[in-house]
């Protein structure tokens, strides 16, 4: 499939996880993927893995808080067909230890991350008569998870966001969606386990699995794979829609 040939396809955090499968389904589909990444060398490492695919890659070192730092990037691409905001940092905690440098930390990344990014490229996207949008946004969006407080916040955020560009461009062209995945195994995961359950290791990770009714976590491909899906004119009919990515979570908990 190519369904992305010659596409300009913007992915933030696309150096890992998510973002890095993500990024690489769509240059197998012929895209164009600007990695906006603040770790240019882990970038640089995922442009390295596009060799023999159907589209390329160009990394840049982006620090989506800094709006001056996204309106940077944004200017050195000529016209952008597709933006998914992926990029984000997690936080821990109920109310009572979250502080407001931490609730700042959190929400400038991934609320004004998002903020930056699409209010970056519409104007791109209106010249050129539409374009598609994609934010994950997370299972915290709809449901009460405990301890995080913080991360909820901006992925409640994330999801009206969404549903509010939807609204306001729908008429010029311009879908957007998001994706709500429950825990997904990443890095990310290892590192969480690493640092909090260093002693009994095994059996958190099949604690964080079993809380998935599917009984195992999802993977960053088949997240990748209703992203290429959600933003492909196969998709065209598809604006201001949350999709659950969560082995059951929602609806079977």
């Amino acid at each position: 499939m190519k369904r992305y040939l010659d596409k300009n396809v913007i992915v933030t955090g696309g150096g890992a996880g998510i973002g890095k499968a993500i990024s690489k389904r769509l240059v197998d589909e012929g895209a164009i993927v600007h990695i906006f990444e603040r770790d240019i060398t882990q970038a640089n490492l995922v442009l390295s893995e596009f060799d023999g695919l159907s589209g390329s890659g160009v990394a840049y070192q982006v620090d989506v808080s800094s709006e001056a730092s996204v309106h940077n990037a944004i200017t050195q691409i000529e016209s952008v067909d597709v933006l998914i905001n992926n990029a984000g940092i997690a936080s821990i905690g109920n109310v009572e230890v979250a502080t407001s440098e931490e609730m700042d930390r959190v929400y400038a990344v991934n609320v004004k991350g998002v903020f930056h990014c699409i209010q970056g490229v519409i104007p791109k996207m209106r010249i050129q008569g539409g374009g598609a949008i994609l934010n994950l946004a997370s299972i915290a969006s709809r449901l009460g998870i405990s301890d995080r407080f913080a991360y909820s916040m901006t992925k409640g955020a994330v999801f009206s966001m969404t549903l509010s560009v939807a609204k306001d461009y729908v008429a010029e062209g311009i879908r957007c969606n998001c994706i709500c995945p429950a825990r997904v195994h990443t890095r990310f995961v290892d590192s969480f386990l690493e640092q909090h359950y260093s002693n009994r290791k095994d059996e958190a990770f099949k604690e964080l699995s079993d809380y998935q009714p599917i009984g195992r976590m999802g993977k960053p491909e088949e997240i990748a794979s209703l992203a290429a899906f959600l933003c492909s004119s196969e998709a065209s009919f598809i604006t201001g829609s949350a999709f659950d990515v969560d082995g059951g979570v929602t609806n079977l908990r």
